[in-house]
C-alpha cells in the first residue's frame, strides 16, 4: 500500500511544483516532469478557450493566464460593481484581473495564494495592467489572511482541490464571507474511488487530480462549514480534456471538473 502523505508534504509539493511554474520551468496545470500539458494543450489560451474563457476575455488577462484552470468561475460567479472579491489560489493574477474589470472602481480584488514566486509574477501582473484594484497576499487558504465577514463572493479555479484540508479551507471561505454572500467556484471532484497508488502520488496531487473530493463528500463538507444553497454541477465534457493530463493512467475514470457554488445564509 502506497504510504500516505502529510499535510505538509502535500503543501510543500504544490508549493514547488507551482513555483517552478511560475519560473516558466514547467506548464500546464500539472505533470510537468512527464513533459505534457495537464490541461491538454501547450497553449495556456486554448486550454482556457476549451474551459469556457471568451476571446474578450482571454484578451483582457492574457499576460496572466498559465493555463492553470479547469473551468471558468467569472460563468458563475455573477459579480456585481461594487463587489469585494476573493481568488483562493490566485496565481499569476488572471482571474483577479478578470474580477477586477466586472467589479470596477468601487469594487476590490483580494488573491491570495502561498507561492511567493507567483505573488511577485502577478503583482508585476498588476501594476503593468493597471489594476490599482486588485492586491495579492501571501498566505494558505486554510488559514486566509483575510478579516471575518469582509468578501462578497468567493472565486477559485482549480485550486481547492490541492488542499489536504478541505474543511478548513471551506470553513475559512464561511468565515470571512459576509452574510448572503456566495462561493463561485469551479474545480475538479472524484466520481468513483481512485487507487491508493494514484491517490498518494504527489505529482498527481499537485496536476489537480488525485486530491479531489468525491461529490457527496464535498457537498457535506461545504454543508458542515454552514453553507446552504449548495449546488455541483459536473461537466462530463471535461474527460475528454482530463485524459490528456497525464495519457494512458485513466484519470477520466475517477474525476471531472465541476462548478461549485453556495451561499452563506
Amino acid at each position: 500500500m502506497a504510504e500516505k502523505l502529510s499535510s505538509d508534504a502535500v503543501r510543500q509539493a504544490v508549493r514547488t511544483h507551482y513555483a517552478d511554474i511560475a519560473r516558466q520551468k514547467s506548464g500546464g496545470c500539472g505533470c510537468g516532469n512527464k513533459q505534457t500539458s495537464c490541461c491538454g494543450t501547450s497553449s495556456p489560451r486554448e486550454t482556457s478557450r476549451l474551459l469556457g474563457y471568451s476571446d474578450a476575455e482571454l484578451d483582457a488577462g492574457d499576460a496572466a493566464n498559465l493555463g492553470l484552470g479547469c473551468g471558468n468561475p467569472q460563468a458563475i460567479a455573477a459579480l456585481q460593481p461594487g463587489e469585494v472579491v476573493l481568488d483562493l489560489g490566485s496565481g499569476a493574477g488572471f482571474d483577479c484581473f478578470l474580477a477586477a474589470r466586472r467589479v470596477g472602481e468601487t469594487g476590490r480584488v483580494i488573491g491570495v495564494d502561498m507561492t511567493p514566486d507567483m505573488l511577485t509574477k502577478a503583482r508585476a501582473n498588476a501594476a503593468e495592467g493597471g489594476y490599482p484594484n486588485v492586491e495579492f497576499r501571501l498566505g494558505e487558504i486554510e488559514a486566509l489572511p483575510v478579516a471575518d465577514g469582509t468578501v462578497d463572493v468567493i472565486i477559485s479555479n482549480c485550486v481547492i482541490n490541492l488542499s489536504p484540508e478541505k474543511p478548513r479551507v471551506f470553513g475559512e471561505a464561511f468565515r470571512v464571507l459576509k452574510p448572503g454572500g456566495r462561493l463561485a467556484v469551479s474545480d475538479i471532484v472524484a466520481v468513483a474511488e481512485m487507487p491508493e497508488a494514484m491517490r498518494n502520488d504527489a505529482e498527481l496531487i499537485s496536476a489537480c487530480v488525485s486530491g479531489a473530493s468525491h461529490i457527496d463528500a464535498l457537498r457535506e463538507t461545504l454543508r458542515d462549514a454552514g453553507f446552504t444553497a449548495i449546488g455541483i454541477v459536473p461537466n462530463e465534457a471535461s474527460k475528454e480534456l482530463i485524459k490528456t493530463w497525464a495519457p494512458g493512467s485513466g484519470l477520466e475514470q475517477y474525476v471531472v471538473s465541476a462548478s461549485i457554488t453556495a451561499v452563506k445564509a
